[in-house]
């Protein structure tokens, strides 16, 4: 099995971003089939626990479908038409486009759910400020960002069991949620503020150039990954040009 979650996430964001590279200047079913093909076989052999794994990539098996299914409906007329009703049409391009796009997003959204599985937000945020040189503020205020955005759901509830003791949500579900939303936002703003601040005091956002708690550790195994996510997005590419169906769609 590959130690996926060993691996720097920043090589995990640039397997990702290469697959996606060979993909998006292109939209023919034959590349998208391959990638995906390969990227499950690979996925099969990283170790992740089958019901997380479906769990996590639920979104992408949803959202491509309905996109495949905006295609068929108002895609590319061409050839043999099929069906046609007010300003739906279904005809050979519009299946061929629908097949292509269906395929396309699985095979672009499911390695980059996959790959960021196993991401700590704090090596990440190592990662792009010791490899990429971002900027220190700008890598430290994200990673703030995102650690408040698990306390969301607490803040969610917590704001929900003060409104039923109060008898105010009682009924009227759209108005409550709208209120809760807007109570949420306003709290949000105010622990925003708040975390700016304490952030400043302790010295987050000073010129002087920082030290770093962890060394953001780049290796074998990192550009390994790079190589296999260039490999599946050129053999995607490769075999489309050779069974003639590669469309380039960049001018």
């Amino acid at each position: 099995m590959i130690p996926i979650a060993a691996v720097n996430p920043v090589a995990k964001l640039g397997a990702g971003l290469l697959v996606s590279l060979f993909l998006i200047v292109t939209i023919d079913w034959v590349s998208a089939a391959t990638a995906l093909v390969l990227e499950l076989i690979i996925i099969a052999f990283m170790g992740i626990e089958p019901k997380r794994l479906w769990l996590r990539t639920l979104p992408v098996w949803l959202a491509a479908p309905f996109t495949g299914l905006t295609i068929l409906l108002y895609g590319r007329y061409d050839g043999t038409v099929y069906f046609e009703f007010l300003l739906i049409r279904i005809s050979d391009g519009s299946v061929e486009l629908a097949l292509a796009t269906f395929l396309r997003v699985l095979a672009i959204g499911l390695p980059a759910v996959v790959l960021f599985i196993s991401i700590d937000p704090t090596d990440f945020a190592d990662g792009l400020a010791q490899r990429l040189r971002l900027p220190d503020r700008f890598v430290l205020g994200a990673l703030a960002a995102v650690r408040m955005v698990g306390l969301f759901i607490e803040d969610w509830n917590s704001l929900e069991l003060a409104r039923r003791a109060r008898g105010v949500a009682d009924k009227g579900r759209i108005r409550r949620v709208a209120g809760q939303g807007f109570a949420l936002l306003v709290l949000s703003i105010r622990r925003g503020s708040k975390l700016s601040i304490a952030m400043e005091a302790r010295g987050f956002g000073g010129e002087t150039p920082r030290t770093w708690a962890r060394e953001s550790r780049w290796g074998a195994a990192e550009w390994w990954t790079l190589s296999v996510g260039a490999l599946v997005g050129a053999a995607a590419t490769v075999v489309a040009v050779l069974a003639g169906s590669w469309n380039f769609i960049v001018s």
